[in-house]
């Protein structure tokens, strides 16, 4: 969903060459898109926060996104930390620029639909330097050791297990049990959850520098 056409159609043009891409449906605006979601199976919906007179977060109200049929990734020209860290609260899979190469889209478009997470680097910077006013305070228990916030680092980026062992020269199964350990500080299961918890509690005490 844009309001803008131009940037809207020639979307559509490049994911219908997609092959594994069906495109349901596109629209400028959040009345038409609520009616393609309530007709149409949708696995992930691209959305734009700045939509003119609306606001492309608006489409979120009232939806729990993590128990929804469908991931939602944000293109946008920019938001606030705080807009962001509320998206992404809500449920919202990833936010990757619209200036952004389309084959980072398109990667971050079958990222976004396998359940894993996407966050432009750019973004991730940004909510990394400025945390959250509310974010937990660091305890003993829950401080991570250099190995740790390495791996986590990583994460981070974008870098795959295989990747992260050969960055550290270590066995990609110590990256796997640091990984582990990094579930359990955090209290969840999976990377995206791991990346979310990460950025939106302890970026303060886990990823400044």
């Amino acid at each position: 969903m844009d309001d803008h056409s131009l940037f809207r159609e020639s979307l559509v043009r490049l994911l219908e060459a997609e092959a594994d891409i069906t495109i349901a449906g596109h629209c400028s605006g959040l009345a038409k898109a609520r009616e393609i979601l309530a007709k149409d199976n949708v696995d992930v919906v691209l959305l734009d926060y700045d939509l003119g007179e609306e606001v492309g977060t608006e489409l979120l109200r009232g939806r729990d996104l993590r128990r929804s049929n469908f991931k939602v990734l944000i293109v946008t020209a920019g938001m606030r930390d705080e807009v962001t860290r509320g998206a992404l609260s809500s449920g919202v899979a990833g936010v990757i620029f619209k200036h952004s190469g389309p084959g980072h889209l398109i990667e971050a478009i079958r990222k976004v639909a396998a359940g894993e997470m996407w966050l432009d680097t750019t973004v991730m910077r940004s909510l990394i330097a400025s945390p959250a006013e509310d974010s937990k305070p660091a305890e003993a228990t829950r401080s991570l050791s250099g190995r740790q916030r390495e791996v986590l680092l990583r994460i981070l980026d974008g870098f795959s297990n295989k990747d992260i062992a050969s960055q550290l020269n270590i066995s990609e199964s110590s990256v796997k049990a640091t990984i582990q350990e990094l579930f359990h500080k955090s209290g969840v299961r999976t990377r995206s959850q791991l990346v979310r918890t990460a950025i939106e509690n302890y970026s303060s005490e886990w990823l400044s520098k």
